[in-house]
């Protein structure tokens, strides 16, 4: 499976404290944890001796405590401690399962595989981040994605925030790719009677879309007033195959609109997006065929084409 060689989201950065995590990737239980020094651990969520569960357990300085019979593990899965035999030297059979972690751009980050890329990279974006969720949704991760790169639907789903039906048309506009074959648009014109939190009219708004990566989107919008643009990122996590976690990053040069105000116009608008994007069947993202395709949707289409060439299996069909 090519998504085991990816980097996913697993939890905001500051969501992991003293206590296990337990969480869901590509069907798979994990435990995330952080060690003595604070450095995140992430490992199968299922003690080698009798399958219980290490999220159950507790955090022992650098090591992961089980809850069944109290054997603990260090950071890299290695078993340090058999209290019930406490002479006994647990060999390298008795290892619990670990895999790779790490923090970037306020979330903790893991791959089950040995990660072919990077974590999506982000450049010249406003400093100031917010990043909210985790939102757990009912549909395959992809359809989020293509829901975040679709713009048609924001005359009807986003009626009065992202778009009016009297300007429902999709202009012309023309999608690229990136060296490595990641769908993109440097530019793309539409009209919002309220693109951003702070504002207070209509107005148009210049669109640049890319993909970072089968399961992660960027949207930057730049108001034709001059006025600072917003950044957006897309995170999704694949639960399963038809279920999956999203997180969303805010890059602004806003500073004088309140956390709580630019949190509640976000909420807002996944808000709307939500019950739309579970009611569609089937769950997956049809690559292959079998939903039909107008030219407003051209970057869904090349989002598509991308994820079967990528070789990506899970939340498509």
């Amino acid at each position: 499976m090519m998504e085991m060689q990816l980097w996913h989201p697993l939890s905001r950065d500051d969501h992991l404290a003293e206590a296990p995590l337990a969480l869901t990737l590509l069907g798979r239980s994990l435990v995330l944890w952080r060690d003595a020094s604070g450095q995140p651990v992430l490992m199968r969520d299922q003690c080698p001796h009798r399958g219980a569960q290490l999220s159950m357990g507790r955090v022992q300085g650098d090591s992961i405590e089980c809850p069944y019979h109290g054997w603990r593990f260090d950071p890299q899965g290695a078993c340090v401690g058999t209290p019930a035999v406490p002479g006994f030297k647990p060999p390298a059979s008795h290892r619990a399962c670990a895999y790779q972690v790490m923090e970037r751009h306020g979330l903790l980050w893991g791959t089950l595989g040995d990660a072919v890329t990077e974590a999506p990279v982000l450049r010249g974006l406003a400093e100031r981040r917010l990043v909210y969720g985790p939102f757990d949704v009912a549909v395959a991760a992809p359809r989020v994605v293509e829901n975040f790169l679709d713009t048609a639907h924001f005359a009807y789903v986003h009626r009065g925030w992202l778009g009016e039906t009297s300007h429902a048309e999709v202009p012309d506009h023309e999608v690229t790719h990136t060296a490595d074959g990641r769908p993109l648009i440097e530019r793309y014109k539409a009209w919002q009677p309220r693109a951003t939190a702070a504002a207070a009219e209509g107005g148009w708004v210049t669109y640049r879309y890319e993909v970072l990566s089968p399961y992660c989107a960027l949207l930057t919008k730049q108001p034709d007033d001059g006025s600072p643009g917003d950044s957006f990122t897309m995170w999704t996590s694949p639960l399963d195959a038809e279920s999956c976690r999203v997180w969303m990053g805010q890059y602004t040069a806003d500073t004088s609109t309140t956390e709580e105000q630019l949190r509640e116009f976000q909420l807002t608008i996944f808000g709307q997006d939500k019950p739309v994007l579970e009611s569609q069947r089937p769950k997956r993202l049809p690559i292959s065929g079998g939903e039909v395709h107008s030219a407003a949707d051209r970057l869904s289409a090349a989002y598509r084409r991308y994820l079967k060439n990528s070789g990506v299996t899970c939340g498509v069909c």
